[in-house]
């Protein structure tokens, strides 16, 4: 199979062999710039920025990712404006990842695309496929959440520290477990408190 075959296949979910010299020479180059960017000095903002453009396919304004960076290959991943990552983001975007905008995450999110069969014979040979994630707008991870691949989580929704997120979460929810749930929707009591029986000061803010 060519490298346009394979690049083809990375995108349309079909089964596909990720280890041919091609494509692991395309995605070492991918991996330099990432490189760059992981080894930027804390100061150095204006690089940092410029190197997030030529990493992404997009990000908007306003988006930040805190050193250091893992992903696959980083023109898969679409970001909107208003972004923060914490340390440790690992994108495994073999095929698209879609993030909205005012979207937060937290140390050692992973975003992952890729999987392999459980078919042993073409497993053992670099067998994958890749399916798209998709994450809203005004979403926040907490830390050590994971995605798998194909899963969409709708807008405003809160996935809470240490989740395993298998399947869809809906807008406007609480959502955290292992598989991940939904606890509860977002209500007017988030509104008004932060934390148990802490106000928000909206007055002050």
């Amino acid at each position: 199979m060519d490298l346009k075959e394979t690049l083809q296949r990375m995108r349309d979910g079909r089964v596909y062999y990720c280890n041919s010299e091609e494509l692991m020479q395309k995605q070492l180059e991918r991996m330099e710039i990432i490189y760059d960017y992981n080894a930027s000095r804390p100061l150095e903002q204006a690089k940092r920025a410029a190197l997030l453009k030529e990493i992404f396919a997009e990000i908007g304004e306003n988006g930040y990712v805190e050193p250091p960076l893992r992903a696959n290959w980083g023109f898969n991943t679409h970001i909107g404006k208003n972004f923060y990552a914490n340390f440790n983001l690992t994108l495994v975007d073999d095929t698209d990842i879609f993030i909205g905008d005012n979207v937060l995450i937290g140390p050692n999110v992973v975003l992952a695309t890729a999987n392999h069969p459980v078919r042993p014979d073409i497993r053992s040979k670099a067998a994958q496929y890749n399916l798209p994630v998709r994450i809203g707008n005004n979403v926040w991870l907490g830390a050590d959440v994971v995605v798998v691949p194909g899963v969409s989580i709708g807008d405003n929704t809160v996935i809470g520290a240490g989740s395993v997120v298998t399947k869809d979460i809906p807008a406007d929810c609480v959502a955290f477990g292992n598989p991940c749930r939904v606890q509860r929707k977002i209500s007017e009591r988030d509104m008004l408190y932060y934390h148990k029986d802490r106000k928000i000061d909206m007055e002050n803010l």
